[in-house]
């Protein structure tokens, strides 16, 4: 562990084993390598049809000096789920940190929006973000110690239009993470969410590569700047780390001010 002029850096991750969903996408990359620079050992859990960039990034983390592996999951698939964990912990040791980030977004009006579509959005944003949340909690409540971050939206909190499965998917998430806060907090077990604000990614580069799209948006924005992969994953290595002991059920926001408008 890095020491500072006082002891060990809070800030650090040494001896932590990170699972992180959807590991390969913009956000997931940027958080898997943050957390290994942190000093994790990582799993890397994403699709199966995933799994060459995995490998990848498996590369990438060992380069820095940490164990990785890659474990394939469908976090609309409890049972996968479950594997995948178990697999993580088979090969890496017991979890101390978890991410829930696997997300998808499907951009379209309320009145346009098939049932299906529906179904999708929910089922990978909060249905698989309470179950990946169900699976790293009973193994780590037992021991009486983790860090589960989920990742949720400034959609979650402030209303965007085209967006409505994904704002009442991200706002579910919002308010999932201080329910399990309160129910396992007293066995040691912190759970919080960060909330980002539109962040450019091969996910959003087409929607944000439309310039009276993109000027609107950042002038909605105090900082008037998009955000970046690495700024989200700043936020989810603080809540993973030591730094955060007191911090619980909240919903950190990387939002560039949006929400305080």
């Amino acid at each position: 562990m890095t020491q500072g002029p006082s002891g060990p850096s809070p800030f650090r991750l040494d001896g932590q084993v990170a699972f992180v969903t959807g590991a390969t996408g913009g956000l997931g990359a940027a958080i898997v390598i943050a957390l290994a620079r942190a000093g994790a050992d990582i799993a890397l859990a994403d699709l199966p049809t995933r799994q060459v960039a995995s490998e990848a990034l498996v590369a990438d983390v060992v380069a820095l000096g940490r164990r990785a592996v890659a474990v394939p999951i469908d976090v609309t698939s409890v049972a996968s789920i479950h594997q995948a964990v178990a697999d993580a912990e088979d090969r890496l040791g017991p979890l101390g940190v978890a991410v829930a980030n696997a997300g998808v977004n499907i951009r379209k009006p309320g009145l346009e929006l098939a049932e299906a579509e529906w179904d999708q959005v929910i089922d990978v944003n909060l249905k698989g973000v309470f179950f990946t949340c169900q699976a790293v909690g009973r193994r780590m409540v037992p021991r009486g110690l983790g860090s589960i971050i989920a990742l949720a939206s400034q959609h979650g909190v402030v209303a965007t239009p085209r967006s409505p499965a994904y704002s009442a998917a991200k706002a579910g998430v919002v308010n999932l993470v201080r329910s399990l806060a309160v129910d396992w907090a007293p066995r040691g077990v912190r759970v919080n969410a960060v909330g980002p604000t539109f962040i450019e990614t091969d996910l959003t580069r087409e929607y944000l590569g439309d310039p009276a799209v993109r000027a609107d948006i950042v002038g909605r924005i105090p900082l008037g700047r998009l955000g970046t992969p690495d700024e989200v994953a700043h936020a989810v290595t603080y809540l993973a780390s030591p730094a955060a002991s007191l911090v619980t059920g909240t919903c950190l926001m990387a939002d560039g001010g949006w929400t305080a408008v």
